[in-house]
C-alpha cells in the first residue's frame, strides 16, 4: 500500500508508518507545489495508485463526483497527538488493506 499523508497530518509520522506500510510520504515531499491544492493531491494519488490519508472532508467531494480511485482514509478524530494518529492507523492496518483491495468502497472513516 502506498499512503500520502495530507498536509493536515504531521510529516513526523512517516518514519514510523514506513515500518507498516509499503510506501508512505507526506504531500509536501512528493514534488507538488507547496501548499498543494486538494485536486493536485487527488490527481497525484490517482496516477500513483495511492490511498490518501487526511482529516480534510473536502476530499469527499471529488470522490462523490468522480468515484473512488484514489481511495481515502478520512480521520475524523479532531485534533489528536501524533502518537494517537499513529496508533489509529496501525490498529486499522487490516481495514486499510481491505480498502486497498476493495472494488466495493473507496473511503474509510476513523473516529
Amino acid at each position: 500500500m502506498k499512503l500520502p499523508l495530507d498536509a493536515n497530518i504531521s510529516w513526523r509520522l512517516i518514519a514510523n508508518l514506513k515500518l507498516y506500510f509499503e510506501e508512505c510520504f507526506h504531500v509536501d515531499n512528493i514534488g507538488l507545489v507547496i501548499p498543494a491544492k486538494d485536486i493536485e493531491i487527488w490527481n497525484y494519488a490517482l496516477n500513483e495508485n495511492f490511498i490518501i490519508v487526511t482529516n480534510d472532508e473536502d476530499f469527499l467531494n471529488p470522490l462523490n463526483i468522480k468515484g473512488f480511485s484514489p481511495k481515502i482514509v478520512l480521520l475524523k478524530t479532531g485534533n489528536q497527538s501524533n502518537n494517537f494518529i499513529l496508533g489509529l492507523l496501525i490498529k486499522h492496518i487490516e481495514d486499510i488493506e481491505a480498502l486497498n483491495k476493495s472494488s466495493d468502497y473507496g473511503v474509510l472513516e476513523f473516529y
